[in-house]
């Protein structure tokens, strides 16, 4: 256990959430989280305090589907309106299930999800470059259809089938920050859900939703910062991060300094919509906390990688 209580913010993958094996369901969604939730409480018990932060790329997407699709009925929701529902479900199943997987082992913790806003720049650049995947996957000839009748800008998502891309802006403020920071020594806080509701501040001081993903490990990152935590545990699908990814002569990383993982990065080694987001968001953190570590690894891995046995470790140097 560690000496003492360091603090952690673990960013949760779409795999934490959700099995491709298994049918898009609330229901297959709470078994699946019921299993991450065991990782996130065994965190716990051995000392550590944490707050929890998830994507929500494929739920905000189904969401938005099924409230388009049924426009003639009831007016379809605006995509903020869409993110935050996502918040709400995620976030109580997580609630559910980590409540009682702390019960087990004897820890009276509560948790608490908080609906949470994230300022972002109406000028960042992202708006005219979408990049961010939600919803489920097509086939090519499905997304071009896509294209055709919706509008929807599609692109093919790492191998896996083509999925709708919307803008992802940089996050630049949690509107909720003081109401973390308060909760953060009574509860584990389940936040900056789908990294959070994206808003931009208007002139009067008046917060207005725009239709955007904000990137769930910048949102983690930022929240790390903001919380002055320990490390960032940014869980996805593989143990380790890996350069010449799926080649013969795939690599994979136990550590990257900051120029090791900027040096990958400019030679194109992570791909833009699944360790590149990552790689960025450990690497900020790192540079603005010299002295701390972000780790990414797979779920099942998190506990031997806080204790350095795996995953890929990112530092200042």
């Amino acid at each position: 256990m560690p000496e003492k209580k360091e603090k952690i913010v673990v960013a949760l993958g779409g795999n934490a959430l959700q099995s491709r094996d298994s049918a898009p369901t609330a229901e297959a969604q709470l078994e699946v989280v019921r299993r991450t939730a065991e990782q996130i409480a065994e965190i716990s018990r051995r000392g550590y305090e944490l707050a929890v932060v998830h994507g929500n790329g494929p739920q905000v997407g189904r969401i938005l589907l099924a409230s388009e699709t049924a426009r003639d009925v009831v007016p379809p929701m605006p995509f903020d309106v869409c993110g935050a529902m996502s918040q709400g479900y995620i976030g109580y199943h997580i609630q559910q299930a980590l409540r009682y997987a702390l019960s087990v082992r004897g820890r009276s913790v509560p948790v608490v999800s908080l609906t949470t806003q994230v300022v972002v720049d109406r000028r960042d650049p992202a708006f005219q470059n979408p990049t961010k995947p939600i919803g489920p996957f097509y086939t090519e000839e499905e997304a071009r259809r896509l294209e055709q009748e919706k509008g929807y800008a599609m692109r093919e998502d790492a191998g896996r089938g083509w999925r709708r891309v919307v803008p992802s802006p940089l996050p630049r403020k949690i509107v909720e920050i003081g109401s973390i920071r308060l909760l953060w020594d009574h509860a584990i806080v389940v936040t900056c859900g789908g990294g959070g509701v994206p808003v931009a501040e208007n002139p009067d001081g008046t917060l207005e939703g725009v239709a955007a993903v904000i990137d769930k490990d910048f949102a983690a990152g930022l929240l790390a910062e903001e919380v002055d935590a320990d490390a960032l545990l940014i869980l996805t699908e593989v143990e380790k991060v890996a350069i010449r990814f799926g080649q013969p002569d795939q690599h994979d990383l136990d550590h990257m300094s900051l120029a090791d993982a900027a040096r990958y990065v400019e030679e194109g080694q992570f791909g833009a919509g699944s360790m590149l987001p990552k790689v960025e968001a450990a690497m900020r953190f790192a540079r603005n906390h010299p002295g701390r570590r972000a780790i990414i690894t797979s779920l099942d891995r998190c506990l031997d990688a806080l204790d350095g046995k795996t995953g890929t470790t990112v530092t200042f140097a």
